[in-house]
């Protein structure tokens, strides 16, 4: 199990500095000693109290976990002031997520790349600067506005997405606007992979169902809990070329659809 990373320390030496305060100025105004002060931002003090929390995650607008678990230094002015005004996931108590992001030259998002040999290290890199910033990276034209990002697929459950295609997808911030089967890559706390599946959200159960593309794999649900990140499937990459839809497929969708236009009978005649 990897050994978490805090921020606290050189976070709050970073905020300070960035409102162009010394240390006595932010002293005075959190009401400690600049001893104390010099001795938080230089990590010396191994288990601050509760009350010095609250005072600089009140005082910089940030909540407690974002000061701890992400490294803000990294996270560049834009995303910095997004925080303060509000967006903040632990702050607000909803499901937006902080994501860690890479730029170009010209401060735009670059689309990452998760190549087949980091996607073991996803789920515990995926909010670390560090890892990011070692992924492969480009940019993409005519993607709509938003965080993008390319993972590949491997096995035959996203059929008929071909196998070993690369995948780009859209960040979703509030995880209640996803529609029901939307598909999503979908990365797992303590999985050694992410899945690729047809998401549909249980708020008030706190599930997510997934649903593979492959009829063959049953569906499963897994705690909202579990979940570090879900990215909405936007369009693939493949050096494959689709094969032709067989006789069966059409049978299938027809049937499908007449199946669905019973149903929708059957409503009618209950009502």
């Amino acid at each position: 199990m990897n050994t978490p990373k805090y921020f606290f320390a050189q976070n709050i030496k970073f905020l300070r500095k960035r409102k162009q305060l010394t240390q006595q100025d932010l002293a005075d105004q959190l009401s400690m000693t600049r001893v104390k002060l010099n001795a938080l931002e230089s990590g010396k003090t191994g288990a601050p109290q509760p009350a010095d929390y609250f005072k600089f995650s009140d005082y910089f607008q940030l909540s407690i976990d974002t000061l701890m678990r992400i490294d803000l230094v990294k996270l560049g002015e834009l995303k910095l002031r997004d925080l303060q005004a509000g967006n903040d996931v632990y702050t607000t108590g909803s499901n937006l997520r902080v994501l860690a992001i890479t730029v170009d030259k010209s401060n735009k998002e670059n689309l990452e790349y998760v190549p087949i040999k980091a996607k073991a290290g996803y789920s515990a890199g995926y909010s670390d600067p560090e890892y990011l910033a070692a992924l492969p990276r480009f940019s993409m034209p005519n993607l709509p506005s938003g965080s993008f990002r390319m993972f590949p697929t491997t096995g035959d459950s996203m059929f008929p997405v071909p196998e070993n295609a690369e995948v780009i997808c859209g960040f979703i911030e509030d995880w209640t606007s996803i529609k029901r089967g939307t598909p999503c890559i979908v990365i797992l706390r303590g999985e050694q992979d992410f899945v690729f599946k047809k998401v549909t959200m249980n708020a008030e159960e706190r599930m997510l169902h997934l649903e593979s593309f492959n009829q063959a794999y049953k569906p499963y649900q897994v705690s909202i809990g579990d979940v570090l990140e879900i990215w909405k499937y936007h369009s693939y990459q493949s050096k494959e070329i689709p094969k032709p839809v067989s006789d069966v497929q059409h049978i299938s969708v027809a049937m499908t659809e007449v199946l669905k236009r019973l149903k929708k009978i059957e409503d009618k005649i209950e009502k």
